[in-house]
């Protein structure tokens, strides 16, 4: 709160300042420079609150990258698992492939044994079917041979039991075959349902399995995504970074030169003004001035570029600043447009207008629409003075 009230007091300071010296109640030089401190001051506290600001966006920027980071090591750990479930599911897979393979070649036995069971059947039942018809049509025959060839009854009898044993053993082995072939169906059936359960476990794992991959695949975009988030943030924390080098180079400078307008301040509250009348223009002051008019004003209106052309001839009066108009425009870091190359530029085509060249013989004359004023710029929030065009001078 104090700051601020130090700043308002600093406006009201300034402004006094300017009402005495349009009313000639204090120096001139004075009034100018300590205008001059008071924008440097307002530039150099926006400055550090820039600044304040870029280092409040680095943190941010700074917690965001954690976060990343953190959310980056989340999704590792997350595909991790992935991963490892992807290779249980795969070995399972494979397993399954293995008893799918070994049910199949149980199939394919069974099969085998029931073909063989089949024919075993029929030639079994094809026997039978031969004995029994030859024996029918061979009854009259084989009922004499038995009754003629028998030794006696008990060996007649003998014989009918051999026929009735083997008419029971084709009876029994034909019911033997059937049995063997009713089981090895019914593993047949039994191997097949096995099969097919585990097609369709497997088709479940196959399934499970190309979920997985595709969380797999998700999650390494995901993560592709947040490393190009990260790589993001690093480079606009360094940008942050550098911002804060600058505007720290930035202060520095400002602070610098609030000091040495301090000092100028303090100079030009024990100086004196020469009169116009003894200053003497140099060859090609004119032309010099008319093309600065034209660099820094030349879109204003002629009161605007008086302005400008004033101010460089206020510094020429000033003991603070060089006695001559090369000396003040060229004076290190003063004009824009010096260092710029634009009047340079300007200078050796002759850009200035004919307006330029009656502002610059106005101001030479010693004619002022800005008083003793020996600054001006564009204008920026706090800076007071005298508002012509698109400056504001002090």
């Amino acid at each position: 709160m104090g700051m601020k009230i130090r700043k308002r007091g600093g406006k009201q300071r300034a402004a006094l300042l300017l009402r005495l010296l349009l009313a000639g109640a204090m120096p001139a030089a004075a009034a100018i420079t300590a205008y001059a401190t008071e924008a440097t001051r307002r530039e150099l506290e926006e400055a550090k609150d820039a600044k304040e600001e870029t280092e409040s966006d680095l943190n941010e920027t700074q917690q965001e990258l954690e976060e990343l980071n953190q959310q980056e090591g989340a999704l590792r750990g997350e595909l991790s698992s992935l991963n490892s479930r992807l290779q249980e599911v795969g070995d399972r897979l494979g397993e399954l492939e293995d008893r799918i393979e070994k049910k199949e070649a149980e199939i394919e036995t069974a099969q085998e044994e029931l073909e063989e069971a089949k024919a075993t059947e029929e030639w079994q039942y094809e026997c039978m079917k031969k004995r029994i018809q030859f024996m029918y049509e061979s009854r009259d025959y084989v009922m004499m041979e038995m009754l003629f060839a028998s030794a006696s009854f008990s060996d007649f009898l003998n014989r009918n039991d051999y026929i009735e044993q083997i008419s029971a053993y084709d009876r029994r082995k034909l019911e033997e075959y059937r049995a063997v072939k009713e089981q090895v169906i019914e593993k047949e059936a039994r191997l097949a349902a096995e099969k097919k359960e585990l097609d369709e476990y497997k088709a479940q794992v196959e399934e499970e399995k190309s979920r997985v991959s595709e969380l797999v695949r998700q999650t390494v975009d995901s993560l592709a995504g947040k490393a190009d988030e990260i790589a993001m943030a690093e480079q606009e924390a360094l940008a942050y970074e550098q911002r804060i080098k600058e505007q720290e180079e930035d202060i520095a400078q400002l602070q610098a030169k609030l000091e040495e307008e301090i000092r100028l301040s303090r100079l030009a509250a024990q100086s004196s003004w020469r009169d116009i009348s003894e200053v003497s223009f140099a060859e090609g002051d004119r032309y010099l001035l008319a093309n600065l008019i034209y660099c820094e004003a030349g879109g204003e209106d002629y009161a605007g570029q008086v302005g400008v052309g004033a101010v460089v001839v206020n510094r020429v009066l000033s003991s603070v600043f060089p006695d001559s108009v090369v000396g003040v425009i060229y004076q290190s870091g003063q004009f824009s447009p010096v260092a710029s190359g634009r009047l340079a530029a300007a200078l050796a085509e002759n850009k200035a207008t004919e307006k330029c060249y009656q502002a610059a013989d106005a101001a030479m004359r010693g004619e002022t629409n800005v008083g003793n004023c020996v600054f001006f710029r564009t204008p920026i929030p706090g800076l007071t003075g005298i508002s012509i065009g698109g400056h504001i001078f002090y």
